[in-house]
This record gives C-alpha cells, sequence and structure tokens, in this order.
C-alpha cells in the first residue's frame, strides 16, 4: 500500500511537470502566430493541462477501468470550477473581469462551456455513452474550435517564445505525461481495491484533484502575471476538451457506462458558477467564489464518505 501510494505521487509529479512543459512550449509556439491570450489559453494550454485527464482516462477506459475514467473527467470538470476558478476568484478577482480588453472572449468561452456542459449530460443521462455520442462530441468539438478562431485575434500580450527549445519542451511535457498517466491509474485502482472504495469514487476525488493539478498551477501562475484571460480561459477550454475531445474519443474506443446522474447534475450546476465568478463585480467575485469553494470541499467530504 506504501509503495502504491509512493508510485501515485511519483506519477502526479510527472502530470504535473510534464503538463507544464507541454504548456510552456505550446504557448511560446502559439505566440509566434500573434494569438490573444484567451484564445491561447482556450486551446494550446487547455489542450496541455488536459492531457493527464486525457491519457488517464484512456488507459483506464482500455484496461477495464472505465468508472474512473468517467469519474476523473466528471471530477476534473467540476474541480476546474469550483476549486480552481475558485481560488483564482479569491486571490485576484479583478483580473477574471471580461470586460477586461486582455480578458476578450471570457463571455463566449463560457457559454460554450455550458453548452458543452449541457450536451455532455443530455447523452449521459441514458446510462451508456455509445459511438455515435462519441461522434457527436467530437463533431461539436471542431465546431467550436472552427468558431473560436475565426473570433480569436491578436493581442497586445505575448507569451515568451524560446525558439527550438519550444519544440523540445512540448515533446518532453507529452512522454512525461503519459508515463505519469500509467503511474496514477495502475496505483489508483490497487488503492481503490486495498481501501473497498468504488473506482468512480477514487476517479471523482483523488484521480479528478490530481489530474488538475496542472490547471491550478497554470491559471494562479497566469494570475500572478496578470494574464486574466490566459488563466479563465485554460479552465473554459479544458472543461470542452475533457467533456468534448477526451470523452469522444474514449466512447469512440469503447461504450462508456455513466450511472452518476447526481454527479452529472453537481457538474452541470458548478460549471454555471462560471457566470457569477467572472460577472459579479470585484467585491462580490470573491464571496462567490469562497461560498463556490466551501461547497466543493462539502462535495467532495460527502463523496469520500467524510460528511
Amino acid at each position: 500500500m506504501f509503495i502504491e501510494a509512493a508510485v501515485f505521487i511519483i506519477g502526479l509529479i510527472l502530470l504535473v511537470k510534464g503538463a507544464d512543459l507541454f504548456v510552456g512550449g505550446g504557448s511560446g509556439l502559439a505566440s509566434r502566430f500573434g494569438i490573444a491570450p484567451a484564445l491561447i489559453g482556450f486551446t494550446v494550454v487547455a489542450f496541455g493541462t488536459s492531457l493527464p485527464e486525457l491519457v488517464v482516462s484512456a488507459n483506464a477506459a482500455l484496461t477495464g477501468s472505465p468508472e474512473i475514467a468517467t469519474g476523473n473527467i466528471i471530477g476534473s470538470n467540476i474541480a476546474n470550477i469550483a476549486l480552481v476558478l475558485a481560488i483564482c476568484g479569491i486571490l485576484h478577482p479583478k483580473m477574471l473581469n471580461p470586460r477586461d480588453p486582455h480578458n476578450s472572449g471570457i463571455g463566449i468561452q463560457i457559454q460554450l462551456m455550458l453548452a458543452a456542459t449541457a450536451l455532455f449530460c443530455i447523452l449521459a443521462w441514458s446510462g451508456t455513452l455509445s459511438s455515435i455520442a462519441g461522434a457527436v462530441f467530437l463533431i461539436a468539438f471542431i465546431l467550436i474550435l472552427r468558431l473560436l478562431w475565426k473570433k480569436g485575434g491578436a493581442d497586445e500580450i505575448r507569451t515568451e517564445t524560446k525558439g527550438y527549445l519550444d519544440y523540445l519542451m512540448t515533446a518532453g511535457g507529452i512522454a512525461a505525461v503519459i508515463i505519469g498517466a500509467q503511474l496514477v491509474v495502475n496505483s489508483a485502482v490497487v488503492i481503490a481495491t486495498a481501501l473497498g472504495v468504488s473506482a468512480f469514487v477514487i476517479g471523482m476525488t483523488l484521480v479528478a484533484v490530481g489530474t488538475s493539478l496542472p490547471e491550478l498551477a497554470t491559471s494562479v501562475v497566469a494570475i500572478a502575471r496578470g494574464q486574466g484571460g490566459l488563466s479563465v480561459g485554460n479552465l473554459l477550454g479544458s472543461n470542452i476538451f475533457n467533456l468534448l475531445f477526451v470523452m469522444g474519443i474514449i466512447a469512440l474506443i469503447t461504450p462508456v457506462p455513466i450511472d452518476a446522474r447526481g454527479d452529472l447534475l453537481a457538474m452541470a450546476l458548478f460549471s454555471a458558477a462560471a457566470i457569477p465568478i467572472t460577472l459579479a463585480g470585484e467585491k462580490l467575485t470573491r464571496t462567490i467564489s469562497a461560498i463556490v469553494l466551501i461547497g466543493y470541499c462539502i462535495y467532495i467530504g460527502v463523496l469520500a464518505g467524510i460528511i
């Protein structure tokens, strides 16, 4: 048990560091084309920080643990808003204002994230995601990307580019994420079995929070650097990647059972909290963010059987 816990931690470290390298390299490559920070956050950075969810969930589904895959995706999307965005709202609420010129595009991104969440919940409500659902998710994902790239434009804020090092960072980050994901899934299954906890709950809590660490690190750093658009775009884009791209691919490969309608509703409600967190104004944003964060802690406590 001690060895498995150590392996799980090592896997998480590789996930976080790998995603960090991918984000740094990918953002540097994207900045050469003068893409707006919010759009970089919503696409390149969001994909980088969603790599852990993609690899962990695909690996879990293909190795016979689809409950970890679905729990990871639903739990990660909840954590991205109720944990990461809420923390950003508490630390620097002013940076989340979509009316700031540097945060252009946040409004439409929130709408698209909520639309993706609604689509996922509707198709998952039947209890199984089929290959048809997977195809629908991927088509919707492509349409969203096309819409955003048409709306995106140049911005005076650029992320740093490091020349050819960007390519090495991107490749190294992907490799670290793949290795880390393998370690996380294998050890999580063993831990869940030893503790008598369901794989779904492990996916919703331990694995979900672990794979959301890249989003947390990236968003907090972006907020500290004054790039609210990059921070929020990262979280909203990551949620769309998780629901439409990651689950779309997995559903095409194998049918995905969804037996947690209550958690689907929880994901929809926590996702909707992105609206007041970003639109309420500086003082109210901090208060609302604190309430959402407390609600998340209670929700996790209930799932884990602590409350």
